[in-house]
């Protein structure tokens, strides 16, 4: 994946955007990268994403046993989640957890964002589905989790937020910006009256051109 000190540096610069844009609040949020087999660096529990440094970034074994820490920073307690989307998308490099606005609303609404409104959220994301409800820190979430990882690259979690995953931690959060994009357009659109959705054939098309593109 890269220098070491710059993907912490990247991953510091990833939690000021996310804090930044509200898809965060206080110490919530979480993201991690692979460095290489068996070995991944994230986020430290209990701290604001947008005040990280890299001494800060915590490494963990592939069954989430520290390897490195500096003082009392402890790994995000959510990796059990994360390390799930390792084991079932080996194209997968980086993970990013958050709970931004919109679309943690349609997942506490129980919502997908399943509607076809604009052609870049199709081409982008496909739709994001909605995981059933699991408790925080356990094999709850992965569990639930688990159907949607090798169909979609974007998951809403019910009563809790969203999941992103791509081939590098910068792709993974354009992919919470595209998620959070989509769900407000769809809020607004509901206010207006609702949305005009494309149809199937057009659809098709789309996902087409997807295909064609490399992104699913």
């Amino acid at each position: 994946m890269g220098n070491e000190a710059a993907i912490k540096e990247e991953m510091c610069e990833i939690g000021k955007r996310v804090y930044l844009r509200g898809m965060v609040a206080a110490n919530d949020g979480n993201f991690s990268v692979k460095l290489g087999e068996g070995e991944f660096l994230c986020t430290p529990t209990g701290v604001s994403k947008g005040f990280m440094t890299p001494e800060y970034i915590c490494k963990i074994d592939g069954e989430g046993r520290l390897l490195a820490a500096n003082g009392d920073f402890r790994p995000t307690s959510e990796m059990k989640m994360h390390l799930r989307v390792y084991r079932e998308r080996p194209d997968v490099c980086a993970v990013v957890h958050a709970h931004p606005m919109y679309a943690t609303s349609f997942a506490i609404a129980g919502l997908a964002l399943d509607k076809p409104i604009i052609p870049e959220a199709i081409i982008s994301l496909g739709y994001v589905p909605l995981a059933g409800y699991g408790m925080p820190t356990t094999d709850e979430i992965p569990d639930a989790i688990g159907e949607y990882l090798q169909g979609f690259d974007a998951v809403l979690l019910a009563n809790h937020g969203a999941l992103t995953y791509g081939d590098s931690l910068l792709n993974a959060y354009h992919k919470m910006e595209s998620v959070e994009f989509y769900a407000r357009l769809l809020y607004q659109a509901q206010v207006l009256g609702g949305a005009k959705e494309l149809d199937e054939h057009e659809v098709g098309r789309l996902y087409q051109l997807r295909r064609e593109l490399g992104i699913g």
